[in-house]
């Protein structure tokens, strides 16, 4: 089954202009059993990519880099999913609810849920997709952000 993000290196989902180029280069995910770094990129931030830290038949964790102003449109997946803010702030909206992350802060949604994330200022978070019996995201006409 694709991944989530091809663009990005893992799946064709979301447009590649909200996370910066790709390379079109394979990722090389983190093996079973050995620790990889996910803590704050702070001054790497601007010039770090969105990549795949691992995906198994179950599991898929990813680094979401995403600069100011920069959003994922609004979308669905099957499976339950996670978001983690390490650093900066991102809004994440469902049901027409916005709801903002500060470093340090997780969010859990359902499955199936219509969400959009949007940066508020340069942010990457640790999103987690449980894939068993997932299929690919869906993108919807909802808005990704909130109306102020």
């Amino acid at each position: 089954m694709p991944g989530m993000f091809a663009e990005l290196g893992v799946n064709e989902a979301f447009n590649a202009s909200a996370f910066g180029a790709y390379s079109g280069m394979a990722i090389r995910h983190a093996p079973a059993g050995e620790p990889f770094d996910v803590a704050p990129l702070g001054a790497r931030l601007e010039g770090a990519r969105t990549v795949a830290l691992f995906k198994s038949e179950d599991l898929e964790v990813m680094r979401l880099v995403l600069l100011a102003g920069k959003a994922l449109p609004a979308h669905k997946v099957a499976g339950e999913i996670t978001i983690q803010c390490i650093e900066g702030r991102i809004e994440v909206t469902t049901d027409g609810q916005p709801q903002v992350l500060c470093a340090g802060q997780m969010l859990f949604l359902a499955r199936e849920v219509v969400h959009g994330v949007v940066a508020l200022e340069n942010a990457s978070a640790l999103l987690t997709i449980a894939l068993t019996g997932s299929a690919p995201a869906q993108h919807t006409n909802e808005p990704a952000r909130s109306q102020r």
